[in-house]
């Protein structure tokens, strides 16, 4: 059975020791609102820590809202701040971006003018080619391994850029890839300026960043807070951020979150524990969720020796799984998994394995697998203790392993902090410290806004890691042919088309074990009078109001 990390003992220490911290902050933010009588939010986050502040945030997708977006820009923006319908592609740093006409690997982007940034310096093309140096060359003296793990990854397809003026940036793709621009959200732009102003020290950077974004960093305790501050010189006049200070408190623990929440010492939290509801409504604290385009999947390896090479026990893993039992256990906060998509996507397609609970179908195919409950199938996976994008993970994943034991499947868990879960899953399961240590699957929040983000990027052979995050190691050449033809047409609905395809190939071969879909659930103080809760997992702070 799983367990939990933390005795009762250590973690009422640890609760007493945050209590008496988030005491003191009203009292202390009080003598400050006197002189300045500024608006506070206080977050209460789920991580252990405050993610890099650098430029590049870590500890996954979830970390952009926290010190990504709010300290920095991308050149092309993701939507954010509209909850009636799913995100699009916006101009971010650069107003607009257009393929070459001459060459469809060379794509053109035109900067925009008269942004800056929080050191006072001019965003220009010198800092957008800077910044892809940081994370890509590893002989430019400004790279930054810990900023470059995060987002290497998340930019495969660059191939070369040059600067042609000072307003104006080229980026060569190593192939025909129509969807590059969803790439480029994820690609934040911090002041080359203020790197050489600190001595070329990333060490000092983390404490006084500067992007150009909606916030600014004004105290940095690791372990402890972030403060931001609201950028008034900030660009975009629509986004103007409504709450002068937010302060970022990590709270692992989510009943801890939740206690903090009821006492007044924080204003919102993320990812309550869904027990904990019924308390929280009736004290007048507000649920918000939202159609969330993430799934909560086990990624099992493929490769040779793993136990998962046999598509009759993926099958019957998908199989074994009450979702709607899981969403009870959730209290609601999630909704069942029929695929890698919400069967509402245009590239759902129509897969003809189908995901549903079939404990006597499950076990016939363990049988002809030749296993049972008497001769069960063994497995390690790697798990996260919790964090943003990771639901309540430990609950959840007890849960999947005591349903996989009915039909002849044990599993054993790893379980490790959130930033070493996604180190282990940047490395793919062929590396040593996945292979080697017998680790065949690994269960990782997965966002699934865009075609690249949720499809392409796990079946394409060419990105099996470490060349990508294909995890798994899967290799499939009807596959690798239609994300070719993804990447080289520029017509959406055809695009569709083959992306419809691609899912379908993925849910019939059982490519992972899918279980639910998240909410992104915040309960929110009845004094937060604005917080848009986005149809994606970027979310904008600046509409958060007091």
């Amino acid at each position: 059975m799983l367990v939990a990390g933390k005795s009762a003992l250590a973690r009422s220490a640890l609760a007493s020791s945050l209590s008496r911290w988030l005491l003191a902050v009203p009292v202390a933010l009080a003598l400050h609102a006197g002189v300045h009588a500024e608006t506070v939010a206080r977050y209460g986050i789920s991580m252990a820590d405050i993610p890099l502040t650098t430029g590049q945030p870590d500890k996954g997708a979830g970390a952009y809202q926290f010190t990504g977006l709010t300290i920095y820009d991308p050149l092309v923006a993701w939507e954010a701040n509209i909850d009636s319908r799913p995100g699009k592609l916006v101009p971010g740093l650069a107003s607009s971006w257009k393929v070459d006409p001459k060459d469809s690997k060379k794509w053109l982007f035109t900067l925009r003018h008269g942004a800056m940034f929080h050191d006072g310096s001019e965003f220009k093309a010198d800092a957008v080619i800077w910044n892809l140096e940081k994370v890509l060359n590893d002989k430019s003296p400004q790279f930054d391994a810990k900023q470059a793990a995060q987002v290497k990854p998340r930019i495969p397809s660059i191939a070369f850029y040059r600067k042609i003026d000072d307003y104006t940036v080229e980026i060569t793709t190593k192939s025909i890839d129509a969807l590059f621009p969803y790439q480029l959200p994820w690609f934040l732009i911090g002041s080359p300026a203020q790197w050489e102003k600190l001595g070329h020290d990333w060490n000092k950077v983390a404490s006084q960043p500067s992007g150009t974004g909606p916030f600014k960093l004004e105290k940095l305790v690791p372990r402890e807070r972030a403060e931001l501050v609201k950028n008034i010189g900030y660009w975009d006049k629509t986004r103007i951020a409504k709450t002068d200070r937010i302060i970022l408190i990590p709270i692992p623990d989510a009943l801890t979150r939740s206690n903090a929440l009821l006492s007044g010492q924080v204003d919102l939290i993320e990812t309550p524990p869904p027990d904990v509801l019924p308390q929280l409504k009736s004290g007048g604290f507000k649920l918000v969720t939202n159609v969330t385009p993430h799934v909560w999947p086990y990624h099992f390896s493929t490769l040779p020796g793993s136990p998962w090479t046999d598509i009759r026990v993926r099958k019957a893993a998908n199989l074994a799984i009450d979702r709607d039992g899981i969403v009870k256990l959730m209290n609601g906060l999630a909704t069942p998994a029929l695929g890698q998509l919400d069967a509402t996507s245009p590239w759902f397609g129509k897969p003809t394995f189908k995901l549903k609970h079939d404990v006597a179908a499950a076990r016939a195919l363990m049988a002809e697998a030749g296993y049972s409950p008497a001769k069960p199938l063994k497995a390690k996976i790697i798990i996260a203790q919790g964090g943003t994008g990771q639901m309540l993970s430990l609950p959840m994943n007890e849960y999947v392993q005591q349903s996989l034991a009915e039909i002849g499947i044990n599993l054993e868990f790893e379980v490790v902090e959130l930033e070493n879960l996604y180190l282990h899953w940047r490395s793919g399961a062929k590396s040593d410290m996945n292979a080697g240590k017998g680790i065949t699957g690994i269960n990782l929040g997965y966002v699934t806004s865009d075609p690249f983000y949720a499809l392409t990027r796990f079946v394409d052979s060419r990105a099996i890691a470490p060349n990508g995050v294909n995890w798994g190691g899967y290799n499939n050449p009807k596959v690798d042919a239609l994300v070719d033809k993804v990447k080289t047409t520029f017509d959406t609905k055809a695009q569709d088309g083959y992306l419809a395809q691609i899912h379908e190939i993925m849910v019939d071969d059982a490519l992972m074990l899918w279980v639910v879909h998240d909410v992104n659930p915040h309960v929110i103080s009845p004094k937060v009078k604005g917080f848009v809760q986005a149809q994606g997992w970027f979310q904008d702070l600046t509409t958060l109001k007091m």
